[in-house]
């Protein structure tokens, strides 16, 4: 098991997505309490990070986008939720996106909209007109372990920050 070398994530932002890195030079508050580790690509998922490292699958939140038409309008939208949960994505985002229908967006397109790898997309960076649905659970974390826009890092901050970040909307019950 290895321990994460966690480091100012303004210290090394190389380690940070484009979108990501510009999110917190925008904002010094913020980016003075989010830390980032180097891993292993491969250890990228979830649970792989969990099993090969000190963080545990209760202190990390997964960031999914989903889209959702209503008429020809589509709306798309990030959430954040607990590794120890999973979305609703058929009931809660679809009430909260307003469409009928809402799914994930498909890999290739996530990654072209956000500019960050499969498997690190992160809610720091992401479209400005896009509404960033946070479970109301990762928000009363001490801190939350989340991607960086790379697979060769994760971030940390704490929970209660996640709901400052630009365009959050905390929901209750977004998760189960």
């Amino acid at each position: 098991m290895t321990a994460l070398a966690w480091l100012p994530a303004t210290e090394r932002p190389d380690l940070l997505a484009p979108s990501a890195r510009d999110a917190l030079a925008a904002s010094p508050g913020l980016a003075s309490h989010v830390e980032v580790a180097e891993i292993d690509p491969a250890v990228a998922d979830t649970q792989a990070l969990v099993d090969s490292s000190d963080v545990t699958l209760e202190e990390c939140a997964n960031c999914i986008v989903v889209l959702g038409r209503r008429g020809e309008a589509e709306r798309i939208a990030a959430c954040l939720v607990l590794a120890t949960t999973r979305a609703d994505v058929n009931r809660t985002v679809r009430k909260a996106l307003d469409v009928r229908k809402a799914s994930f967006m498909p890999m290739e397109r996530a990654v072209a909209e956000t500019g960050m790898e499969y498997g690190g997309i992160t809610v720091l960076g992401l479209p400005d007109h896009w509404p960033v649905l946070v479970d109301e659970r990762v928000v009363e974390q001490p801190q939350v372990v989340v991607g960086s826009g790379l697979r060769i890092s994760k971030l940390r901050l704490p929970g209660s920050l996640v709901s400052q970040l630009p365009a959050v909307q905390v929901v209750p019950g977004l998760a189960s």
